[in-house]
């Protein structure tokens, strides 16, 4: 296919998965239960952190989370006594767990506290054409409290060569206002043109196989590459091909 071919498909497949029913099965379906702005972005945080390895399991854990925090994830994270984070001990997803836990929900406050909360963290260290450096910006502020060195590894880094996937998937929901219901674009100080796509192994795959990707591994090397290209099919939202990406590698296996 030419590139305006190529383009033309991706399109029709955003288009096409982009719609209420994606959230069905998606862990965005977590803080798509709340209202308040404060509760969607720490509950999509938190979700977001967990979000690899099996879906049920991912839903299961995420919305466990959401049960330890009363249902109330920003009330809980800015009045919690010390006791109440006895009650995540047991919790655990993969290789998060309750000590990784208690001290996200101990970093979410102070960011609450002292950096006028999640978005202007980012806003704050918005530079150029990508939010890659404010990740890194915002890893440093996340863990400037005294925590466990094994913790520091559930909030990527793309200045250390990573894709940051899930962490980027986070900040499409909180940025991107799709206006089909999907992502959220309560983070009305970022452009969504900021935004990278979740590089994971199915958008990995099929942008491999449209040839809009050629390095072979899912880093920040990679994550620059395939964004290079998404900007230019389009500027002002280059993360909508993620829906087209994704839902092609994870639906669609016989057209790849």
């Amino acid at each position: 296919m030419t590139q305006a071919e190529i383009k033309e498909f991706l399109d029709h497949k955003a288009e096409q998965y982009n719609k209420p029913e994606f959230i069905l099965d998606d862990p965005i379906q977590i803080p798509h239960r709340f209202t308040k702005k404060e509760d969607i972005e720490i509950a999509g945080f938190l979700t977001a952190t967990i979000a690899w390895g099996n879906r049920k399991s991912i839903l299961t854990n995420a919305s466990k989370m959401m049960r330890l925090m009363d249902e109330s994830p920003f009330d809980f994270i800015m009045n919690y006594q010390d006791q109440d984070l006895d009650n995540f001990e047991g919790f655990v997803h993969r290789t998060f767990n309750s000590e990784d836990l208690k001290y996200f929900v101990q970093a979410l406050r102070h960011i609450y506290h002292n950096n006028n909360g999640l978005e202007s963290v980012f806003k704050s260290h918005a530079q150029g054409a990508t939010l890659q450096p404010a990740i890194h910006e915002f890893k440093k502020i996340f863990f400037s409290l005294p925590h466990q060195k094994r913790t520091e590894k559930h909030v990527s880094d793309p200045l250390k060569n990573s894709a940051a996937k899930r962490i980027n998937m986070f900040l499409r929901w909180m940025v991107r206002d799709d206006q089909a219901g999907v992502d959220f674009g309560i983070w009305k100080s970022l452009s969504p043109a900021l935004l990278s796509c979740p590089l994971d192994v199915h958008s990995g795959n099929v942008a491999r196989k449209l040839k809009i990707l050629k390095r072979k591994q899912n880093d920040a090397k990679a994550l620059a590459e395939l964004d290079k290209k998404l900007r230019k099919f389009d500027p002002q939202d280059p993360v909508k091909y993620d829906f087209a990406l994704f839902g092609i590698g994870a639906n669609e296996k016989q057209l790849f």
